[in-house]
């Protein structure tokens, strides 16, 4: 994924198509859940892509997702990983539950390390006014029931997303944010890393 035209998410023929895309979706989880697939793609193979490309795209995304709103990380395993990584890097954290941390604001550049290192497990994203307050009762539930937590919960935020780096997959949760809102936000992303968007059916 590197820099070049931009391309939106206007139809292309194959061949001029970039090498990854960025397919965006509604997601059907339930008659009362509202959610927003984002899957990042090889155009050609439709394999997820992984590593350094990736993450780089996803710490573009983020911030851009959020739209100037605060916005923390939930992380709920490996714990004792995440407090040593954030430690040595100076990355603020803080104890949110029995066995959640939360991260809050961390810069572009150190949210492209925390996506590095924990790709391969799963975590969650928030974002909106209410992650200033302590939510007790829900990184409570993450404790206890992970990122399922997030679907009792994610209507107090502008948007509660659930990490699957490895498989090139956020789920995004939102009342307020649509497929077509997704995409007018992610849009200067994928045209710095050209990445094609596509609506799938």
């Amino acid at each position: 994924m590197s820099g070049g035209p931009g391309n939106g998410a206007a139809a292309k023929g194959a061949l001029d198509l970039p090498a990854f895309s960025l397919d965006v979706q509604a997601l059907d989880l339930g008659a009362d859940v509202k959610a927003v697939s984002l899957e990042i793609l090889e155009t050609e193979s439709r394999e997820p892509v992984r590593g350094k490309q990736a993450t780089d795209f996803w710490s573009a995304v983020f911030p851009l997702l959020s739209a100037g709103e605060p916005f923390v990380l939930d992380f709920f395993g490996h714990l004792d990983r995440v407090r040593d990584f954030c430690a040595a890097r100076k990355i603020s954290f803080r104890e949110a539950g029995p066995r959640c941390i939360v991260v809050p604001q961390p810069a572009q550049e150190q949210l492209r390390q925390l996506f590095e290192r924990f790709e391969a497990e799963t975590f969650g994203f928030r974002a909106g006014d209410r992650v200033n307050a302590d939510d007790l009762e829900l990184t409570g539930e993450l404790s206890q029931h992970g990122l399922d937590a997030y679907q009792a919960a994610y209507q107090r935020y502008s948007f509660c997303a659930v990490c699957e780096f490895e498989d090139g997959w956020v789920t995004l949760l939102s009342e307020t944010i649509w497929s077509s809102e997704v995409i007018r936000r992610v849009r200067p992303a994928t045209q710095s890393f050209d990445v094609y968007i596509s609506r799938p059916q």
